[in-house]
């Protein structure tokens, strides 16, 4: 690919890091240039050409965070991600050159933590690192909860698992982080704006549909374990997790 920017090598350090990143990006140039920066930060990072051999190097490699390329030889990132997503909770970054809405959604819904549209500058991909390795590490830890009027759903905090009468769930960290929210507190009424401050620790600008397309796949998720009205639309007002 040839449409994302490269700014100069010499990056305004920011307080050093820690962890494994692996960059999935076709364009050699563009990937040596987010991991220069991202080694300048403090970050273990390497680069991965091809999508065909991204699954198995992050079974041996285990990176803490994934910056993954929609479009790549081999393997496209969407497809990387649904299986990834099936046995790993690391979080990813997708970086795509699709600018369309749709395209942006489809990459959270897959399992995408988070998306960079290119052109973007190398320090915009450091700060979006840090910022999504903070709330995955920094999650408020607490024992395996279950909820009193839902017996069958279990949240382990710990682990970032959710479970229906045995069956994992498999979740993104952002329908995690607003399931997690919602059965805390069955029968209130939370607003979209409270639910994605839940969901997203940064407090950034999302859209009404982004909420909605989250809210969506969690309902899609838990039916497709446990049928049922898990959570309820609150015409003109939000979402609540059923009491009931």
């Amino acid at each position: 690919m040839t449409n994302g920017s490269v700014a100069s090598p010499h990056p305004a350090l920011p307080p050093q890091q820690s962890g494994r990143v692996l960059v999935i990006e076709d364009e050699p140039r563009l990937a040596a240039v987010q991991v220069k920066y991202l080694q300048a930060a403090g970050y273990d990072s390497r680069p991965l050409h091809d999508g065909a051999a991204a699954i198995d190097t992050i079974r041996d490699w285990k990176p803490d965070l994934v910056l993954l390329d929609l479009m790549l030889p081999g393997r496209d990132g969407v497809d990387i991600c649904r299986e990834l997503r099936r046995f790993s909770a690391v979080p990813v970054i997708m970086v795509t050159a699709r600018v369309e809405e749709i395209d942006r959604l489809l990459g959270l819904e897959i399992g995408a933590d988070d998306y960079i549209c290119k052109p973007f500058s190398p320090r915009e991909v450091v700060a979006r690192v840090h910022a999504v390795l903070r709330r995955y590490r920094h999650a408020p830890e607490s024992a395996a909860s279950v909820d009193s009027r839902q017996p069958r759903l279990v949240i382990d905090s710990e682990a970032w698992r959710a479970s229906v009468d045995g069956c994992v769930l498999e979740l993104t960290q952002v329908e995690f982080r607003l399931l997690r929210a919602l059965a805390a507190a069955p029968g209130r009424v939370f607003s979209r704006d409270q639910l994605m401050d839940h969901a997203y620790a940064d407090r950034r600008v999302v859209t009404d549909r982004t909420v909605d397309s989250h809210i969506k796949n969690l309902r899609r998720k838990l039916a497709k374990v446990q049928a049922g009205e898990w959570i309820r639309s609150i015409y003109g007002v939000g979402f609540r997790f059923s009491d009931e």
